[in-house]
């Protein structure tokens, strides 16, 4: 099975992050599939999410069929990354887990409502 990124590229600071990551991820072997919910917005469905919660947040459906959101979502990125694992590794240490979980929720909340004022969609 297939790795799932559930993202939206409406967002400039996630389209960003999510082209430097295919940058990464393209060039290994970790097969990947790129879904923009902004140019599909069927494809919450998939993942039985509703659209808005994943414009807001980072989905992951690793190759097992786990889903993953938020910072886990990341983290699972970081772990199929090269030269990231430490990082992934590092990220799941219980205290560092929930500090990102905090940070990231926090921040994706912020960003959203920008987006959100600025009628990116």
């Amino acid at each position: 099975m297939v790795t799932k990124v559930y993202y939206n590229s409406a967002c400039p600071v996630c389209d960003a992050g999510i082209r430097c990551q295919r940058v990464k991820l393209d060039a290994c072997p970790a097969s990947v599939e790129w879904i923009d919910v902004h140019a599909d917005n069927q494809a919450a469905a998939e993942i039985g999410a509703d659209l808005e919660f994943v414009r807001e947040r980072l989905h992951v459906v690793d190759a097992q069929g786990g889903l993953h959101v938020g910072a886990d979502a990341i983290t699972e990125l970081m772990a199929a990354t090269p030269r990231r694992h430490w990082a992934a590794r590092l990220v799941r240490l219980p205290v560092v887990r929930q500090s990102a979980r905090l940070a990231y929720n926090a921040f994706a909340v912020l960003l959203y409502r920008w987006n959100r004022r600025r009628k990116r969609w």
